[in-house]
């Protein structure tokens, strides 16, 4: 399920991620004329440029771009620790179980987890965890919370929620790094701006190559001294791009006007989440839809989710499965309201003709 996309027959609805966003033609215009230098040497002005507008948009005194948003999570951690410590992170969130352990094996750090409802970890969760001040332990050196939450869903952090967080945890001399892929995603949902909703977080990473369509890129905010760090960090990871300008003139139109319109993509997934809803042996309650990500459970069918994928797959409705009996549709700016129509009916047929319905 790993056809590219330039190559997708039209009639398929790719709801597997927004990272499958595809560059607005306005984007390819501005990568063909990207004024360009040695982004290593800090010589490439449209770097520059992306990095400077993200760090005003997140009211940060300086900003990175990196390749990936994993690298840019790495990094964070391994600014804010050494080895030996521990991240405290919700059990489903992205840095524990999708990159690769990085940050063990890089950073030499270890995940402290705990669960939290809907992935939304309170002050009360993280303390719990906290290790004491004992020379034969293992001390807790950051929080890393993720927002929006993926495997949850894309639920959104309340920002009076990451202030309680972040206070707790400079008291308790833990720094804060917010893993927010999506967190103009979350922006959109709470009517609220990233600066204000992220004032108080040690480091930022965010991506640009999600629900903002840019091809490649994310970008981490912070101080000039965590930003003059992980430059170095980005160097030794292997994230020195060079004439970076060519990416980075995407991204800075996909920073500037993509967040507008997320809000479609939202509409878009709870309409989806409704559809779904309607349908006989899947689960899922529309109300707590809240972004572009859309989780159901499908063991009442009698059919794992890989089994679900793969049978949507031949009916050309991309999914992904998350877990034994979790499906996940995500919206974004290359599904219209159409195919949204077209993804329930394909899931409708598929799901009737599995229960014999018509048979």
């Amino acid at each position: 399920m790993t056809a590219g996309n330039e190559n997708v027959a039209e009639n398929v609805v790719d709801l597997r991620s927004d990272t499958i966003t595809r560059p607005t033609g306005e984007m390819r215009a501005a990568m063909a004329s990207a004024e360009v230098g040695d982004d290593v040497y800090g010589e490439d002005p449209t770097v520059n440029r992306l990095e400077k507008r993200a760090a005003e948009i997140f009211g940060k005194e300086a900003a990175l771009f990196v390749p990936t948003g994993c690298m840019g999570n790495l990094i964070a951690i391994k600014v804010w620790t050494h080895h030996g410590d521990e991240v405290i992170c919700e059990e489903r969130s992205h840095v524990n179980m999708y990159e690769l352990a990085s940050m063990s094996a890089i950073a030499g750090c270890m995940p402290r987890v705990t669960r939290a409802a809907d992935g939304l970890l309170t002050w009360k969760d993280i303390e719990a965890v906290i290790r004491p001040k004992i020379y034969y332990d293992s001390q807790s050196a950051l929080v890393c919370l993720e927002n929006t939450f993926n495997m949850w869903g894309g639920t959104v952090y309340p920002t009076a929620q990451v202030d309680d967080i972040c206070a707790h945890a400079h008291a308790a001399g833990l720094r804060v790094h917010l893993d927010g892929a999506r967190i103009f995603n979350a922006a959109t949902a709470l009517g609220e701006s990233v600066a204000a909703m992220t004032r108080n977080a040690d480091s930022v990473m965010f991506c640009l190559s999600k629900g903002l369509a840019a091809p490649v890129g994310s970008m981490i905010v912070g101080s000039k001294e965590f930003i003059e760090k992980g430059r170095i960090y980005r160097k030794m990871f292997g994230g020195g791009m060079r004439q970076a300008g060519v990416i980075a003139a995407a991204g800075l139109i996909a920073l500037e006007k993509m967040p507008a319109r997320l809000n479609i993509d939202h509409k878009n997934a709870k309409r989806l989440a409704e559809g779904v809803a309607q349908i006989p042996g899947f689960g899922i309650d529309p109300k707590r839809v809240k972004t572009n990500i859309v989780i159901f459970d499908c063991e009442q069918t009698g059919k794992t989710a890989v089994e679900w994928c793969d049978l949507l797959y031949k009916r050309g409705l991309w999914a992904q499965d998350t877990a034994q009996y979790s499906v996940r549709f995500v919206t974004h700016c290359d599904v219209s309201e159409e195919q949204i129509e077209r993804a329930l009916a394909i899931l409708k047929e598929a799901a009737e003709k599995q229960q014999g319905v018509g048979a």
